[in-house]
């Protein structure tokens, strides 16, 4: 059992969600870790804005969390299934947090783009 942060939302609006979450992968093995602590863990990390490495060790691992967040948050045409998921549970202060979850992507892949950027020091 894991410590409660105030960015979580209750089982009964993860319910409303659940669905829609599963959804997105295709089921080849049964999930081992619950669907609703990497929510949370989702949520804890666009309301706090700490980095991926950064989350409580009492949520399950940053990787497990930020592939289900790149899995979530690609465009569709209808926008993201983490969006859509944010306005059916009903969270409060949906729309702070899409703008925190915008930044969050653009910064996650700002970083991307640095990191494999070439360096003049280093060469080929």
């Amino acid at each position: 059992m894991r410590a409660k942060y105030p960015s979580d939302i209750s089982r009964e609006q993860f319910a409303k969600i659940q669905p829609l979450l599963e959804g997105a992968r295709k089921k080849t093995k049964p999930r081992k870790i619950a669907l609703y602590e990497v929510f949370c863990a989702i949520l804890y990390t666009l309301r706090t804005g700490c980095q991926w490495r950064a989350l409580p060790s009492d949520f399950p691992k940053w990787r497990t969390v930020y592939s289900s967040y790149q899995i979530w948050t690609e465009d569709k045409g209808q926008g993201s299934l983490l969006e859509c998921a944010l306005k059916k549970s009903g969270v409060r202060n949906s729309q702070t947090l899409q703008a925190k979850m915008l930044h969050h992507l653009l910064d996650s892949r700002r970083s991307k783009c640095e990191e494999h950027r070439y360096s003049p020091g280093k060469g080929i």
